[in-house]
């Protein structure tokens, strides 16, 4: 399945049936599929050849996206999310206990990113929730960059979305939320 920008209907559906998706980022494409559904996150990881060990991160429009997941913020603490997401900043980020084991590995804190990339926040609403987003590659491999090199690796096991990637180099910085350390540049 392969179209530009799909309905929020057609979105929501296809990853409501555990289906994938790959779409443009701040800097690479990105594999994604809805967070709730560990079957589809397996698939991910088995595409990439990632172990669960290592988590995922989640990207969101918005905190309430990803607020079930997460020990709960403070106004200020949102809007300090919110804007760093703006210069692609990933949080490690302390979890509720019932946070899956199949997005946080072995670590007690969930990576997640407001994105203000435009196509991906389109698409985190258009979902109605956070995405799981990690690098469209094999574990190890360089990043697709285009709609084409994302149909080359992944076929028809996932839709490929049509859109620009933003203008960053580099992959989004990680740092630790409880004291702001940088984990990846």
């Amino acid at each position: 399945m392969h179209r530009s920008i799909p309905t929020a209907r057609l979105l929501a559906a296809h990853l409501k049936r555990g289906g994938l998706i790959a779409y443009p980022t701040e800097s690479c494409y990105g594999l994604g599929c809805d967070p709730g559904n560990r079957n589809a996150v397996q698939r991910i990881l088995k595409l990439k050849q990632r172990p669960q060990r290592k988590g995922l991160i989640l990207i969101a429009s918005h905190y309430h996206q990803v607020a079930r997941y997460l020990r709960p913020l403070t106004l200020i603490e949102q809007a300090k999310l919110q804007n760093d997401g703006a210069q692609a900043v990933t949080y490690l980020m302390p979890v509720r206990e019932f946070a899956p084991r199949w997005l946080r590995g072995t670590h007690d804190t969930l990576a997640v990113r407001l994105t203000a990339h435009p196509f991906a926040k389109r698409l985190c609403r258009s979902a109605g929730s956070a995405l799981v987003s990690t690098s469209a590659n094999r574990s190890g491999q360089r990043p697709a960059k285009t709609y084409a090199e994302c149909h080359r690796l992944f076929g028809k096991k996932v839709w490929v979305l049509r859109g620009k990637v933003g203008e960053r180099k580099q992959p989004s910085t990680i740092r630790a939320w409880s004291d702001d350390r940088i984990v990846r540049k």
